[in-house]
């Protein structure tokens, strides 16, 4: 990011309008959210969104945590998308729903597919709540129409672009807030789009805008296995940080033409090293497997079936084939890889990662998984932190020795004992600071020394894995 503005700490950074924001009891100069940082959840009269059934889903879960300040942090953390982020409205029509981040004005395509993923069980029971579910899926095909290789839109897509954006050398459209491209914008909406059709049974936002966007979202997909030159996406950016540009005149450094899809930047929004990105190519064939059933049961088409199974067919044989690195400990997903031989060891906090495989339905081969999962949760990991406050995975965007929760979280929620959790959620307490939230990331000798006081996909994500525990380990929660 250019000086003074920054996805990272804000506050400590300058971005006076953004910082606004963060003022107890004052509106957000930068567009028309606002969070009072009171330590918990805004006074009912100031959410943005209010369910009575996610309200008695709350009460009914934050019973069976034994732990007050666990419990606090669900109370707090699991609504927080609803309360603070979301803009239910219409468009020709029919439902229409920005999702901010929290404390930049913008809508991600990843972020707020994620952020609405845990309340998807509850739109069964609550038609307003899967009307604000259906408008993010038909503002994201909306997205992917402006440009599918945008990972961040304006709320009011007239809007200029983030400050830290305009000054980019690649073909900005109107509506875009940031044109980092990365492969996993193209596949959250797919995933969400999924679970709300076999959550809901609701195929309202299934329609010729949504079916056209699926097809773009493919040949973008195609355009970056680069068989036929690097593709028309190129992004420079002068910053001091090397990871807010590419190289090579805007496209990045060269592949070999495998099968594999090119990722400009990962989902931290740094740029990759290796533009083919190995969670985000497994996590392709894992939606576009998705789609493929969509396509066939609710679109009736054949053609975008067999084209989306041709494109996760050769993917997932090409991951086989030049994905896979050898260590003393056996075989491992790498993180990055070229196609000529070269690949990069290591893992990043943010989804998809590796870590993060079985969470997203991409892990192909269990026992390839945990010995990756051993690696990237250790210090062969070079992202990999431990100290005081705890231990966890980080990555570039914020630096050397700081921890991000979300790692943690998933951690947690890609665990079948009882010990990792119960370790996770010691460690997500501590990490919190006291203030009620979950952080963007904390240092690793101390958590009052964080990232990001209000980071929509972090809270939520943590209310999901409490909510996904209840179920599975109830155990840990009671004591």
């Amino acid at each position: 990011m250019t000086q003074g503005f920054s996805r990272r700490n804000l506050l400590a950074r300058g971005g006076a309008a953004l910082a606004a924001c963060f003022l107890p009891g004052t509106a957000c100069a930068a567009g028309r959210f606002a969070l009072d940082l009171s330590g918990d959840r805004p006074r009912p009269a100031d959410r943005r969104f209010r369910s009575d059934v996610v309200e008695q889903y709350i009460a009914e879960i934050r019973g069976r945590i034994a732990d007050p300040e666990l419990a606090q942090l669900f109370f707090n953390c699991f609504p927080n998308t609803l309360d603070t982020t979301v803009e239910p409205g219409t468009f020709e029509g029919k439902p229409d729903t920005v999702v901010i981040t929290g404390d930049i004005p913008a809508m991600w395509q990843r972020d707020s597919s994620a952020q609405v993923w845990p309340y998807l069980p509850l739109a069964r029971k609550d038609d307003r709540l899967r009307s604000l579910i259906e408008g993010v899926i038909r503002r994201q095909a909306r997205h992917i129409l402006i440009d599918p290789y945008a990972n961040a839109f304006m709320a009011d897509l007239g809007a200029p672009p983030l400050e830290w954006s305009r000054q980019d050398q690649t073909e900005m459209k109107p509506g875009v807030g940031e044109r980092k491209y990365e492969l996993d914008s193209l596949c959250y909406p797919i995933r969400l789009a999924h679970g709300y059709w076999k959550q809901t049974g609701g195929t309202e936002p299934f329609d010729a805008r949504w079916h056209e966007a699926m097809s773009v979202a493919v040949r973008t997909m195609r355009e970056q296995q680069r068989r036929n030159g690097p593709g028309p996406y190129h992004f420079q950016r002068s910053a001091p940080t090397p990871t807010e540009t590419l190289g090579e005149n805007g496209f990045g450094n060269p592949v070999k033409p495998v099968g594999l899809i090119a990722s400009g930047f990962r989902p931290s929004d740094d740029a990759c090293i290796f533009p083919f990105l190995v969670p985000a190519n497994l996590f392709a064939v894992s939606s576009l497997g998705q789609l493929v059933e969509m396509a066939r049961a609710i679109l009736h088409d054949g053609t975008l079936a067999q084209e989306a199974f041709s494109l996760a067919s050769e993917v997932e044989a090409a991951l086989r084939r030049h994905a896979v690195a050898v260590t003393p400990e056996g075989t491992i997903w790498a993180y990055e890889v070229d196609g000529f031989g070269g690949q990069v060891l290591m893992d990043d906090a943010n989804v998809p990662s590796l870590l993060a495989l079985p969470y997203l339905n991409s892990s192909p081969d269990a026992a390839l998984y945990l010995r990756t999962r051993a690696f990237v949760w250790s210090e062969r990991n070079p992202w990999f932190f431990r100290g005081s406050a705890g231990e966890g995975i980080g990555g570039p965007h914020e630096g050397a020795n700081m921890i991000w929760p979300m790692s943690q979280t998933i951690f947690a929620l890609t665990s079948s004992s009882a010990t990792e959790v119960r370790s996770a959620l010691r460690m997500l307490k501590v990490g919190s600071a006291g203030s009620g939230f979950i952080h963007e990331s904390y240092f690793k000798d101390g958590p009052k020394r964080f990232t990001r006081a209000w980071f929509a996909w972090a809270n939520t994500l943590f209310g999901e894995l409490i909510a996904h525990l209840a179920e599975a380990q109830p155990e840990v929660l009671m004591g």
